[in-house]
């Protein structure tokens, strides 16, 4: 394995690494406010969430992109303002990564919330306890298997982007060039060899997150 490979790959791991911690962050507040909490356009703000699931790739690269441009009013302000250009950069990709896994981070979080019996929260309530250690000590070990999927499914959609990562990172070795898109480098050049080598690593990987989740959730489903 030559440096080029290794460094593709920690670049790979990098970006779905931060890019779980960042929606884990962010999304267990807006799971929580999906699953207990009714608002007038909360249809609305789950299709938005759900976009990502449904809509091509390469369409929210596409306005990722332009977004970014300093011609426009967010890509305008931070080149202003902050002197930063997020396109054909691994911060560009890493907030477009973000955008693009939301629902792969939120669903799952908030499935595991609406699974939790009301009257766990009742009884927490009753006892005394405040919304925040009913959080911490009566939801969340309540739906470890959830978090659990949210992460791994997170962190496997992550190292397979390329539409995404293609259009608002280009393919910059050791900056935005992904694992996915070096597959497809090394297909285009007929280095097979490599390009074999690229995809039985991310097979493995996403084989191994699949059978932790199986794992979890076999564990957690209750006998017949």
């Amino acid at each position: 394995m030559n440096e080029d490979f290794i460094n593709t790959l920690l670049l790979t791991g990098k970006l779905a690494g931060f890019t779980t911690i960042i929606l884990f962050i962010i999304g267990m507040p807006i799971a929580y406010l999906l699953a207990y909490k009714r608002f007038w356009f909360k249809s609305f703000v789950e299709a938005m969430i759900s976009m990502p699931m449904v809509l091509p790739p390469t369409v929210l690269g596409f306005y990722m992109l332009v977004a970014y441009s300093p011609q426009n009013a967010f890509g305008g302000f931070l080149d202003k303002y902050l002197d930063v250009r997020l396109a054909f950069s691994f911060e560009g990709v890493l907030l477009a990564s973000v955008v693009f896994s939301l629902p792969f981070m939120i669903q799952p979080l908030q499935n595991g919330l609406t699974a939790i019996p009301v009257s766990f929260r009742e009884a927490a309530y009753t006892l005394g306890k405040s919304k925040t250690e009913t959080f911490f000590k009566v939801l969340i070990p309540n739906m470890i298997p959830s978090i659990v999927t949210a992460l791994a499914m997170t962190f496997a959609h992550c190292i397979g982007e390329f539409g995404v990562v293609i259009m608002v990172g280009g393919n910059m070795p050791g900056e935005t060039r992904v694992a996915s898109i070096a597959i497809y480098d090394e297909v285009q050049a007929l280095n097979y060899d490599v390009a074999n080598q690229y995809s039985l690593v991310l097979f493995i990987i996403s084989l191994v997150i699949l059978t932790v989740i199986y794992s979890m959730n076999g564990k957690s489903a209750p006998n017949p």
